[in-house]
């Protein structure tokens, strides 16, 4: 089942990418930067969620040890993959992607973080 969840993850990866797509497509012209941050953010939680609970109805999680793995998995990936991916290929700098951590600033990124680590656990414990 370990492994199941492991590879989900790069379902939510595209997920999160067509969340981006969808942003800059459409609300991200019309809202300013740092709203449109924010919406993204909520909707990239909302739709993973809704993926993760589909999956977790096929896959139910075994165990609350399973589920924290699964998330601590999902939060290294997810990391890697944005500083991978985004200072590498994006070519963005270091400054700007961990810009995106400043809750003070209005920048919620981090809460997507803390969702996909708790979200295998909530879906074990509440799906």
């Amino acid at each position: 089942m370990l492994t199941r969840y492991l590879l989900c993850w790069f379902l939510l990866a595209i997920v999160a990418i067509a969340n981006g797509i969808l942003r800059q497509a459409t609300y991200g012209k019309h809202l300013p930067e740092l709203a449109a941050h924010q919406v993204s953010t909520a909707t990239g939680i909302l739709f993973t969620g809704l993926v993760v609970w589909v999956i977790s109805r096929f896959w139910p999680i075994e165990s609350a040890t399973q589920a924290w793995v699964i998330g601590a998995c999902w939060l290294v990936a997810t990391i890697a993959f944005e500083f991978g991916f985004g200072h590498y290929v994006a070519g963005h700098s270091w400054g700007r992607l961990l810009a995106d951590y400043n809750l003070l600033d209005g920048r919620v990124w981090s809460l997507f973080l803390v969702w996909i680590t708790v979200m295998p656990y909530l879906f074990y414990r509440y799906g």
